[in-house]
């Protein structure tokens, strides 16, 4: 069973993000604090990340720079997810998908789905 790793600080958001997930035959894991994210990956190795950009503690971005500094989730997917347009930042810290909230269900499972099943590669990264 594939396992994502949610990093949001907004209980409503997890609780239906983890509900259409969990529906989806996803295991779903939460993190609602982005400084805390390297130690609880390494304790329960997603499959994926899908992190928000604001956090309480820091931002979304600085998440996905800790994540890929860590050499076993140099090629785990990361999408991040803002009301803002911060996607070139996003990308360019190593991001491999940006999604604009509120969230599209149908856009979500499209880009889950996308990203699971594709060969693990390198995140796409701007020099």
């Amino acid at each position: 069973m594939t396992k994502i790793m949610i990093v949001d600080d907004d209980r409503i958001t997890v609780s239906l993000l983890k509900t259409l997930l969990e529906l989806d035959g996803f295991e779903v894991v939460n993190v609602a604090r982005g400084l805390q994210v390297p130690e609880k990956a390494i304790a329960e190795k997603p499959d994926l990340f899908m992190l928000d950009y604001n956090l309480n503690d820091t931002l979304g971005v600085e998440v996905v720079r800790k994540i890929r500094a860590i050499p076993e989730f140099l090629k785990t997917p990361i999408i991040v997810a803002s009301g803002m347009n911060v996607e070139d930042e996003c990308k360019k810290a190593g991001a491999d998908a940006f999604l604009v909230k509120p969230l599209d269900t149908n856009k979500l499972s499209d880009t889950l789905k996308k990203l699971i099943e594709a060969p693990s590669q390198p995140p796409m990264t701007k020099p």
